[in-house]
């Protein structure tokens, strides 16, 4: 059934899917866009893979960003990571024009190297589709190089080495895949102030409506979804636009409107703490000394 959630666990599941020959590796993948048939899959079927997955689409595509729509007609990549839920929207179904690639590799291929170490660092796994990569030509075909080296060395005979060169390579690749993201940041620079400018409204409406008092400090969850955006592109789009982390961004208005109220008010450092959210005010003034090097008592007195 179409809403039924599928459930994929290898490599070789994926090419029994498609009608493809076995995997050359168990672990890792690289396959060939043309080749896939994507109308066996029923219209809104919910997948959910344990395995990455990096998705070269060049077809001219549209990106919905915020609350503004840009046209890209140089290459696209999305990246999923294990555990999401992946669904085709109908119009996406007509895949008979598309070309490019996926590379798609299981978490156990890099549990034991460096990389397996930092992959939570590449942070556009947890992207939303809209918040997709697009590449100069320049860029594609760099990416295009270094997934074909991969193929090439899971394509000759498997040795002792051949482990640690496919996850050098893979490290590479996404190593780029950060530098042309940066770059994108660089080049929206204009549309990202616009978002910021929309968080800190946001929070100001959040905080004078009292639903920090109801609900609790607010999330990066709640900003991103005011923002249209996945919560790991608007922490790194702030950490981009104001040196701070989502969370560290959301702490340090926190602090600052605690300093306004411990100045502005006769509130108690209890009713401040609850004011802004917080179940139990030592949260609060750990949190605050954490920042200013002060308790919330010490500020007050020494201000």
């Amino acid at each position: 059934m179409a809403n039924e959630l599928v459930k994929i666990h290898s490599i070789s599941e994926v090419h029994q899917i498609f009608g493809l020959e076995k995997p050359k590796h168990p672990l890792i993948s690289l396959l060939d866009v043309t080749t896939l048939d994507f109308s066996i899959v029923p219209h809104e079927q919910r997948t959910v893979m344990d395995l990455y997955s990096v998705w070269m689409k060049d077809s001219s595509c549209g990106m919905r960003y915020g609350r503004n729509h840009y046209d890209f007609d140089s290459g696209v990549l999305v990246f999923t990571a294990p555990g999401q839920v992946i669904s085709a929207a109908e119009e996406d179904t007509d895949t008979s024009e598309d070309t490019g690639w996926v590379l798609l590799f299981h978490p156990d291929l890099i549990r034991r190297s460096s990389l397996g170490q930092k992959i939570d660092e590449y942070t556009f796994f947890s992207y939303e589709n809209h918040e997709a990569l697009h590449l100069s030509d320049d860029e594609e075909q760099t990416i295009t190089d270094c997934v074909l080296k991969i193929r090439q060395e899971y394509d000759q005979r498997i040795d002792n080495h051949s482990q640690q060169v496919i996850n050098i390579s893979l490290e590479l690749l996404l190593s780029y895949c950060s530098r042309y993201y940066e770059r994108q940041f660089n080049t929206r620079q204009n549309q990202h102030k616009d978002v910021v400018s929309i968080i800190e409204k946001e929070l100001a409406s959040y905080f004078s409506g009292g639903n920090a008092l109801e609900y609790g400090p607010p999330s990066i969850h709640y900003l991103a979804d005011k923002a249209n955006l996945s919560p790991g592109y608007l922490s790194d789009l702030l950490k981009k636009e104001t040196g701070r982390s989502g969370k560290d961004y959301i702490n340090y208005h926190l602090v600052e409107r605690g300093k306004n109220l411990l100045l502005g008010t006769d509130q108690t450092v209890n009713e401040v703490a609850y004011n802004l959210g917080f179940n139990y005010p030592h949260y609060f003034s750990r949190l605050f000394k954490s920042k200013t090097g002060m308790t919330p008592v010490e500020y007050r007195q020494q201000n």
